[in-house]
């Protein structure tokens, strides 16, 4: 099956407010967890994590590496005006969370210097996915540790609305019709472990997760 992209950007208030809300704790948590069991604890540096969307990511990992200072970047305001706001609610480990408004690649964010860059469900959504790579070689710094983890496309329409019907039974229409367009957005293993290739990125890994997911990880080359 052809890919089929979707808009890159969450703009809409009413979607945010939709993700904010769903829980998606347990693979939120499953996430930190991967990242713990591939790199250990970090003691120090900066945590960027692209397409932060409301944060959920980003307030977990300040939460479970307090020496660190995380950055979440996203190109969607709504989405940011969440992340903000439950940082200043939360207090504590949120405190070192900031967030960052701008489209990928970008010119604003720091060079070379981050110890650690993380990324869930953001590949899919961008139309040119060299932004994603151009990106973490601009951020990472040497030998920075990096998870990547995203949707995997399907063979079929048919098995995406499958996947839906099986993982998002009950969840609002409106989750339901992007988790379903983000399936036919997303990019096949051999796809991603291409642009790797062509990014020169070949410390990093590309492994299939289960049913609907693809990891990418290792470390920044040199």
């Amino acid at each position: 099956m052809l890919r089929i992209p979707e808009p890159e950007l969450m703009l809409d208030q009413d979607q945010a407010i939709a993700y904010a809300e769903a829980d998606f704790s347990a693979s939120d948590d499953r996430f930190v967890e991967r990242f713990k069991e591939l790199f250990g604890a970090l003691d120090s540096g900066e945590i960027i994590d692209l397409g932060c969307g409301p944060g959920n990511i980003a307030l977990r990992m300040a939460a479970a590496f307090p020496g660190c200072m995380v950055t979440g970047v996203d190109g969607a305001a709504a989405m940011l005006d969440i992340a903000r706001a439950r940082a200043v609610a939360m207090g504590g480990a949120a405190s070192r969370a900031r967030f960052v408004e701008t489209v990928l690649p970008s010119a604003v964010l720091p060079m070379g210097r981050a110890t650690a860059v993380v990324s869930n469900s953001l590949l899919h959504h961008l139309h040119e996915p060299a932004g994603l790579w151009i990106t973490l070689r601009q951020v990472a710094a040497r030998n920075a540790a990096v998870l990547i983890v995203d949707l995997r496309r399907p063979e079929t329409a048919a098995g995406a609305q499958q996947i839906v019907d099986t993982y998002a039974r009950g969840a609002p229409e409106i989750l339901r019709q992007d988790f379903y367009n983000s399936l036919l957005a997303a990019f096949e293993v051999d796809e991603v472990k291409g642009q790797l290739e062509a990014a020169g990125l070949y410390g990093l890994q590309v492994q299939a997760v289960g049913d609907r997911y693809l990891e990418v990880s290792g470390r920044m080359p040199g």
